[in-house]
C-alpha cells in the first residue's frame, strides 16, 4: 500500500505544483508562460490564460495549446479552457471550429474530451485502479464490473460542439457508424450535411469487405460546392470510381472489361493508400484501412479475371514530334487552370507569355487552349515559324494573322492589296468588325516562336514599331482582346526597345519540366481520357479528365510499365515531356518489332531492361531535334554556356563554382551570369550540396558526353 502511495505522489510532484504555482501565477500577469513539465496538478490562472488565447484568435490559440501539450503535462486546464470556449462559438460557426480542433491536434484526447467528461474519466479511473487492489480479491468480478460502469465517461450529444467533437473523435478511432449519429445532431448547421455524408459513406464503405458487398453499395451524391474537406472529398471520389469498377467485374461478361475495370480499381486503391498524407487526420486511417481492404478482396480474385492477351501489334499513343492534343494532353493542368483564370473566368483578357527551352510543351498548350475553351474565348493559333522569309514587311505578318482569324470565324479577310497599301489600319478595322459580330467572350491571339518577330525586326523585314501596334490593338479592347507568346524567353530578355510595349501588362508563365506524378501518367496512361464536364456551357474546363474512358475498346493500350521502369525514365528525363514520349514511342516500336516482326515471346509489362535497351545511338539520333535545340540555345545570350555544359557533362554529381570556374577558365563574373542563364533556361540546377551544379535531364548530360 505505502509503495503505491508514493508511486502515486511521484507521478503527480505536489512539490512541483506547490513551488511552480507562486512563480507561474506571476509569470502569467507578466505573459511569460512557466508550465512546469512534470506534475499533473492544474496550476492557477492556467485555465484563463488558456481561455483568452483562443477568445483572441482561436487557430493560433489552438497551435499554442498544443505546444502546451508537447511540453507539459497540463491537460487538464487545456481542455477545460477549450470546452468554455466552445460553449460560447456560435452555432454557425461550430463544425468549422471543431473542424479546425481536429487538424492535427498533438493529443485526440482534446477531441473525445470536448464531448466526453474529463472528471468522469479521472474517477473511472480512480474507481478501476480500486476494485482491482489485490485487498478486494474477495469482491465478485460482476460487483467490481458494476462499480466500474457506474463511472464510465460516456460521449454526450447533448450540444452541438460536444457533437461534432464527438463525431471527429470517432471518425479517428474508425468507428464510422457512431460519427454518423454523432453528425447527424449538427446536419443542419454549416457544413453539417457535408460531415454526416461522409461519416455515412464511410460507415457503408467500412462493411462492405467482400467485391460483392462493394458491388451492391449504394452511395449517396456527394457535395461538390463550398467544401469543407476538399482534398477528403476527391479520395471519396477515389473510392466511388472504384465502386463503379467493381460492378463491372461483378456483371461484365465480357474478359477485356472485367480486366480493364480490374486494372483501373487497383490502380485507384494503390494511389489512395500510397498518397494517404492527402487525407485530412481524422478520417485518414479508417479511409486507408478500408482501401486495403478492398484491394486484399479484388487481389483474391485477380486469377479469376484473367490477362488480356495481345494478338496484333499495338497502336503507338506516344507522340513525338508534332503537338499533342486532345485526351493525350495531360501533366499541365496547373497550367491550363491559371489561362483558364486569365481568359475565361475573369472580367478582362490578360496578355501572357509562355517561356521554356525547346520541346517543352508550349505549343501543345497553345494548341489544346485552342481546341479547349468552348464558347468563352476563342484562342487564334499561329505559327510565327510558317513566315519563312518576309519579303512585304508587317502586312505580311498582318495577313498571316487574318487569314487564320478568316478561317476560324468564317468572316472574310480584306485583300492583299488592301493590307500592302495599310497593314495595321486595315488589320484593325478588320479587328474591330470580327470582334463585333463573333458570339465569343473575347479572342486571344496567339503567336508560336515569337522569337521569329525580333529576328525580322534585327533583318529590318518589319519596324520596330510592330509590337507598339500590337500593345495599341490591346488598349482598344481589353475586355475583348489579348495576345499569347510562345518562346524560348521571356520579353525581358529580348531586346527592350522592341518589346517594352509588353512589359507591364503582359504574365510570364514558365513552362517548365513534368513533375513525376504527370510524367507517370503519360506512360502508364497514354490513352485519352473523357474529358471533365464544365459547371456550365459557356465556361468548358480545360483540365483533362481524371478517369480513363469505361468503354473497353476505346482503351487500346494494353501494356504496362513496372514502378522500378517508370522511375528510371523520370531520372534519365526528368520530365522532359518530348524526352518522356519518344521513350514510351521507342518501347512500344521495339515491343511490335519483337512480339510481331521477330516472332520473339515478351511480356506486356516493360521493365527497367527494356528502357535501357532503348536509350542507344538510334534514340539519340531520333530526339537530336531536342539536344541540338537547347545546345544552340546555350550558344546564345550570356557566353560560357557551353564551356559550363561541358564541364559539367563527365559529373553526373555536379560541380561546386570554383571548381567551375577552374575547369572553364572563366571569370567568375562571366561565370555567374552564364550560369543564371542555364538555371533560367532549365539546363542546369543547383544540388542539395548548396553551391554546387549539374546538369538536369541526364540524356542530355550524356549526348553532351557522346555527341557535343
Amino acid at each position: 500500500m505505502a509503495s503505491r502511495v508514493a508511486g502515486g505522489v511521484a507521478t503527480i510532484r505536489p512539490e512541483n505544483w506547490l513551488i511552480s504555482t507562486p512563480v507561474n501565477s506571476l509569470s502569467i500577469q507578466n505573459k511569460n508562460r512557466l508550465f512546469p513539465r512534470v506534475t499533473l496538478l492544474p496550476l492557477p490562472k492556467l485555465n484563463i490564460c488558456f481561455q483568452n488565447w483562443l477568445i483572441k484568435d482561436w487557430e493560433t490559440g489552438l497551435y499554442n495549446l498544443n505546444q502546451v501539450l508537447q511540453y507539459s503535462l497540463q491537460f487538464i486546464p487545456v481542455m477545460s479552457a477549450v470546452n468554455q470556449v466552445l460553449a460560447k462559438i456560435p452555432t454557425e460557426q461550430i463544425i468549422f471550429r471543431v473542424t479546425q480542433l481536429a487538424q492535427n491536434p498533438y493529443d485526440w484526447n482534446l477531441l473525445r474530451f470536448a464531448s466526453a467528461s474529463i472528471e468522469a474519466e479521472l474517477k473511472s479511473n480512480f474507481m478501476e485502479t480500486l476494485v482491482n487492489f489485490p485487498l478486494f480479491f474477495f469482491i465478485p468480478k460482476n460487483c467490481k464490473q458494476r462499480v466500474k460502469d457506474k463511472f464510465i465517461a460516456d460521449i454526450r450529444l447533448d450540444t452541438s460542439a460536444r457533437s461534432t467533437a464527438a463525431g471527429f473523435w470517432y471518425l479517428h478511432e474508425k468507428k464510422p457508424d457512431k460519427a454518423t449519429e454523432a453528425f447527424a445532431v449538427v446536419r443542419d448547421l454549416l457544413y453539417g450535411e457535408e460531415v454526416f455524408i461522409l461519416a455515412q459513406t464511410l460507415a457503408v464503405f467500412q462493411e462492405a469487405k467482400t467485391p460483392n458487398n462493394i458491388a451492391h453499395l449504394t452511395i449517396p451524391n456527394f457535395p461538390t460546392e463550398n467544401l469543407l474537406r476538399p482534398t477528403t472529398w476527391q479520395t471519396m471520389n477515389s473510392l466511388r470510381r472504384v465502386v463503379e469498377d467493381i460492378k463491372l467485374i461483378q456483371h461484365s461478361v465480357s474478359r477485356n472489361t472485367k480486366s480493364f475495370a480490374y486494372s483501373r480499381a487497383i490502380g485507384e486503391l494503390t494511389e489512395v493508400i500510397d498518397n494517404q498524407d492527402t487525407i485530412l487526420e481524422a478520417e485518414r486511417a479508417l479511409i486507408v484501412d478500408i482501401a486495403e481492404t478492398w484491394k486484399q478482396s479484388l487481389e483474391r480474385i485477380g486469377k479469376e479475371i484473367g490477362n488480356v492477351t495481345i494478338t496484333q501489334p499495338v497502336r503507338n499513343p506516344y507522340v513525338i514530334g508534332n503537338p499533342v492534343t486532345g485526351g493525350l494532353f495531360v501533366g499541365r493542368e496547373d497550367i491550363l487552370r491559371q489561362l483558364e483564370a486569365l481568359w475565361i473566368t475573369g472580367n478582362q483578357l490578360q496578355s501572357v507569355v509562355l517561356y521554356g527551352h525547346r520541346r517543352m510543351g508550349k505549343t501543345s498548350i497553345l494548341v489544346n487552349m485552342a481546341n479547349c475553351t468552348g464558347a468563352g474565348v476563342k484562342v487564334i493559333y499561329i505559327n510565327l515559324q510558317r513566315l519563312g522569309a518576309v519579303s512585304q514587311g508587317v502586312a505580311e505578318v498582318l495577313m498571316a494573322i487574318s487569314d487564320e482569324i478568316a478561317t476560324a470565324f468564317n468572316i472574310l479577310a480584306p485583300d492583299d492589296d488592301t493590307f500592302l497599301k495599310l497593314p495595321q489600319r486595315t488589320f484593325e478595322r478588320y479587328l474591330k468588325q470580327v470582334i463585333a459580330n463573333m458570339s465569343y467572350k473575347g479572342l486571344v491571339i496567339a503567336l508560336d516562336e515569337f522569337e521569329t518577330i525580333e529576328e525580322l525586326i534585327q533583318r529590318g523585314q518589319i519596324e520596330p514599331s510592330f509590337m507598339s501596334s500590337l500593345r495599341g490593338l490591346v488598349q482598344m479592347n481589353p475586355e475583348k482582346i489579348a495576345f499569347a507568346f510562345a518562346g524560348l524567353h521571356t520579353l525581358e530578355e529580348m531586346t527592350a526597345d522592341y518589346f517594352q510595349p509588353f512589359f507591364a501588362s503582359v504574365i510570364n508563365i514558365h513552362v517548365s519540366f513534368l513533375n513525376k506524378g504527370a510524367t507517370k501518367t503519360i506512360l502508364a496512361n497514354p490513352i485519352p481520357d473523357i474529358p471533365s464536364l464544365s459547371t456550365t456551357s459557356d465556361t468548358p474546363s480545360l483540365i483533362r479528365g481524371a478517369r480513363g474512358d469505361r468503354n473497353p475498346e476505346n482503351q487500346e493500350f494494353l501494356l504496362d510499365y513496372t514502378g522500378e521502369a517508370l522511375d528510371l525514365i523520370y531520372f534519365l528525363t526528368s520530365g522532359q515531356p518530348y524526352l518522356v514520349q519518344l521513350i514510351g514511342f521507342q518501347l512500344v516500336r521495339n515491343y511490335n518489332d519483337r512480339v510481331f516482326e521477330q516472332n520473339i515471346s515478351h511480356s506486356n509489362t516493360f521493365t527497367v531492361e527494356d528502357v535501357e535497351a532503348v536509350i542507344n545511338q538510334n534514340f539519340f539520333q531520333q530526339g537530336r531535334y531536342y539536344f541540338e535545340g537547347v545546345w544552340g540555345q546555350a550558344a546564345q545570350d550570356a557566353p560560357g554556356q557551353r564551356d559550363i555544359i561541358r564541364a559539367l557533362a563527365p559529373n553526373s554529381e555536379g560541380l561546386s563554382l570554383d571548381h567551375l570556374e577552374s575547369v572553364t577558365g572563366l571569370e567568375r563574373k562571366t561565370l555567374e551570369t552564364a550560369i543564371s542563364v542555364l538555371i533560367r533556361h532549365d539546363v542546369i540546377t543547383e544540388t542539395e550540396q548548396e553551391g554546387n551544379y549539374r546538369i538536369i535531364v541526364e540524356l542530355f548530360r550524356r549526348w553532351v558526353l557522346d555527341f557535343a
